[in-house]
């Protein structure tokens, strides 16, 4: 239906139905627009128009593929760069993971290195401690035993001097005059 519609407007708009009397007259507006119109489209072909549009349409098709290989080739060097740098950001990510388990491995081993010093520390003070309190033991034994024999003395040489009387201490004394006499010779 719409294409029958179409086909009479085309021929209702014709110049024939146009104008009035005979076509080939230059009365005639319509011959007079026809001759004017082939003259134009003579003068647009002797001018080559036609060459002119065609190579500017050339030029820009040549443009637009022009454009268009430059856009391939950006895109693929997108790809290229991308899949550079996911590479990259996965290796980076690697490199991390390895950064992070050896540090955590070597606060692993800081944490035991610090206990094992700490123990071995320990150790060393207790058996400081230890020594120390040892030497302070021996210097009280020897204390306590310099004063026992200190007091022994003294109460020994107060029983002897209440109980010797001067003849037995005469005699004492001349015996421990030969005790050393014996001894030294």
């Amino acid at each position: 239906m719409n294409r029958l519609i179409a086909t009479a407007a085309i021929l209702m708009a014709s110049p024939a139905f146009a104008a009035s009397g005979p076509f080939f007259s230059l009365r005639n507006s319509n011959f007079v627009v026809l001759i004017a119109f082939l003259v134009f489209v003579g003068i647009l072909v002797w001018k080559k128009v036609p060459a002119l549009l065609g190579r500017a349409l050339d030029d820009r098709a040549q443009a637009i593929r022009n454009t268009l290989d430059e856009a391939r080739l950006l895109r693929e060097e997108a790809k290229t760069l991308l899949a550079s740098y996911e590479a990259k950001q996965k290796e980076v990510q690697a490199q991390s993971l390895r950064i992070i388990a050896t540090a955590k491995e070597e606060a692993m081993a800081a944490a035991a290195q610090a206990k094992q010093d700490l123990q071995s520390s320990i150790g060393r003070r207790l058996a400081t401690a230890e020594e120390q309190i040892e030497s302070v033991v021996k210097a009280a034994e020897l204390a306590v035993r310099n004063q026992a024999i200190t007091v022994s003395i003294a109460v020994a040489g107060e029983v002897l001097a209440r109980q010797m009387t001067a003849d037995g201490a005469k005699a004492s004394i001349d015996a421990a005059i030969d005790q050393v006499a014996a001894r030294l010779h």
